[in-house]
């Protein structure tokens, strides 16, 4: 098991845009974590801390979407903030959903405890403007198409709804990098997204007002083991330029031998770590007056609540 402590300040790489992500290494790792079904331990540790930053919004949302919500380790916080709110589980994949859905069957004992019942959603099937609040705990920096991603989470939100995520910045395991990049084993991870990127595209996408914030951690490990099989659950290596085919033995071995010269003073093997976080608003539609203007009945309920007292 690794151990968290937070490392004095450093300057952030710039990450490329576009992001480069492999789509079909992406599916193959959440097909396999959907799999196994067990919240990553960095997700629940994340998950807690975008918690702690939930007090800072007024806004007590009614329906909750959270997104990729069977690996964000997010439930257990939502629904202790939020005991009202309707909660729905947005899958990407079919295998997500079904694992989700077996999770989530509500028996009588959970109701006579009264546990708030959850839906699991496929995107498509998302009616727009439903939710107050979108969550995305550590699934942004595995999205092939981040601007489709934040287009649907604008979509899904209704007017001064707020969209809370997290993910991996591009200052994420640079140790790693630096060890793949002196043996020429190709990349160890995508660039990640910078975080002032990703809020311009956010702005892009039609959200208002984004706040990003970095914090960045050091994680440790007895042994380069237990680091590889932690960094495996976390979902792999979304580089297209990664190696394409599987690795012998003597890689392997090369590789454990590599991870040895991670150790610090007090003889565990050190990783950083730049978590991301970002939350805005769906602001009211700005309507361009003409002689003739087109309103839909969405557009004309968000006007007059907003010019409700």
């Amino acid at each position: 098991m690794s151990s968290v402590s937070s490392p004095p300040n450093s300057e952030a790489a710039q990450a490329p845009r576009p992001q480069a992500i492999s789509a079909t290494a992406v599916l193959h790792h959440q097909r396999r974590m959907a799999a196994k079904g067990e919240v990553p331990w960095l997700h629940q540790e994340v998950a807690q801390r975008m918690a702690e930053r939930l007090s800072l919004i007024k806004l007590q949302p009614k329906q909750i979407l959270q997104w990729q919500g069977l690996l964000g380790g997010g439930a257990k916080a939502l629904a202790e903030a939020y005991p009202q709110a309707e909660h729905c589980h947005v899958e990407l994949t079919a295998d997500a959903r079904a694992r989700s859905q077996a999770l989530h069957k509500r028996g009588w004992w959970q109701a006579l405890r009264g546990d708030a019942p959850v839906r699991v959603e496929a995107p498509e099937a998302l009616k727009p403007g439903q939710a107050e609040l979108v969550w995305a705990n550590m699934g942004l920096h595995a999205s092939p198409d981040l601007m489709q991603t934040l287009r649907s989470w604008h979509a899904a939100l209704a007017v001064d709804g707020f969209v809370m995520f997290s993910c991996l910045g591009p200052d994420s395991f640079k140790e790693l990098r630096a060890i793949y990049a002196q043996q020429s084993w190709g990349p160890s991870a995508p660039q990640w997204w910078d975080m002032h990127d990703i809020g311009d595209l956010m702005v892009e996408a039609g959200f208002a007002d984004p706040v990003m914030d970095q914090e960045r951690l050091n994680l440790t490990w007895a042994d380069p083991e237990s680091l590889l099989k932690d960094l495996r659950a976390l979902g792999g290596n979304y580089a297209p330029q990664r190696f394409a085919s599987c690795r012998g033995r003597s890689w392997r071995a090369a590789l454990l031998a590599a991870l040895e010269g991670l150790r610090d003073a007090d003889g565990r093997l050190r990783l950083s770590l730049e978590l991301v976080y970002g939350h805005a608003f769906k602001p009211t539609p700005k309507i361009r007056m003409s002689a003739e203007t087109s309103l839909s009945l969405e557009q004309m309920r968000a006007m007059v609540r907003r010019s409700s007292p």
